[in-house]
């Protein structure tokens, strides 16, 4: 029965996580904390153990979701890999710090981090996106172009804040196994101008490398539980290629907003 939950968790994790660009980790772990409480079936769960086997789900959710985008021309691989030179430390430094968190203090912190991403989540919404000026073309920043539905989006952003960005998001996803899209999706539309339907896109990108990064220094600190983990990845790769193709055909917002209400409900339930 077990193995069933994990495997439906890996699907339904994967499967929302790949629509809006986050990855699942934001249902992940709470899910699993919440099954340690109230199920002696999972009293194995740590802060640890919850962790890391998120990272190993999100490299299989990261994966084929990144691979059907790619497919369809909308990850910004430039943009993505600048990012990553912050993100990948930044997520060891997170991992570093996540073997000496306790069960209290992890639960209350994710607890206020899901209520800051509900949060962002409206923030992304109602503020607008940042605009592209071509007068300030400055060697310091990257300038991309992309061909979406026959219109030409532009944008540019500072190379030290994509970095700084990528690192900070890197370190909380080492840290609480949220594998980051949640914080990076907002970040990118509303500090680098990135249209939606590439910040998505590229976040699932990021979140491959930067989970497969955490997630081998979780499998070497022992924290991976694999007779578990091997149940859930399936159900993570299948949920990730079918969100990735509902995304083109669902409103994101539908999720989105079923998402919101959940994290609401979970942070306030961790803080409390």
């Amino acid at each position: 029965m077990v193995f069933l939950i994990m495997f439906m968790i890996g699907i339904i994790t994967a499967f929302t996580g790949s629509i809006a660009g986050l990855g699942g980790g934001v249902i992940f772990v709470p899910t699993m904390f919440f099954l340690a409480q109230v199920s002696s079936d999972f009293s194995w769960a740590t802060p640890q153990n919850i962790v890391g086997m998120s990272l190993v789900v999100m490299v299989f959710t990261g994966l084929s979701s990144a691979l059907t985008f790619m497919k369809r021309k909308r990850v910004d691989v430039v943009s993505g890999a600048l990012f990553l030179a912050g993100n990948l430390p930044g997520a060891l430094l997170g991992v570093y710090f996540n073997q000496y968190i306790q069960s209290e203090l992890f639960e209350l912190l994710l607890g206020i981090l899901m209520l800051v991403i509900v949060v962002l989540f409206f923030v992304k919404k109602y503020l607008p996106q940042r605009k592209y000026d071509e007068n300030h073309e400055k060697k310091t920043h990257i300038h991309r172009k992309f061909l979406i539905a026959g219109y030409e989006v532009k944008y540019s952003f500072s190379v030290i804040l994509g970095v700084l960005v990528g690192f900070t998001v890197g370190t909380l996803s080492g840290l609480f196994g949220i594998g980051g899209g949640s914080l990076m999706v907002p970040a990118m539309i509303l500090l680098f101008g990135m249209p939606a339907h590439i910040a998505a896109p590229t976040s699932m990108f990021m979140i491959f490398f930067s989970s497969l990064l955490s997630s081998t220094a979780h499998i070497v600190s022992g924290h991976i539980i694999w007779t578990y983990a091997l149940a859930a990845i399936p159900g993570s790769y299948l949920g990730g290629v079918l969100g990735a193709r509902v995304n083109q055909h669902l409103r994101s917002e539908t999720i989105e907003w079923i998402l919101r209400i959940i994290m609401t409900i979970v942070g306030i339930r961790l803080i409390i």
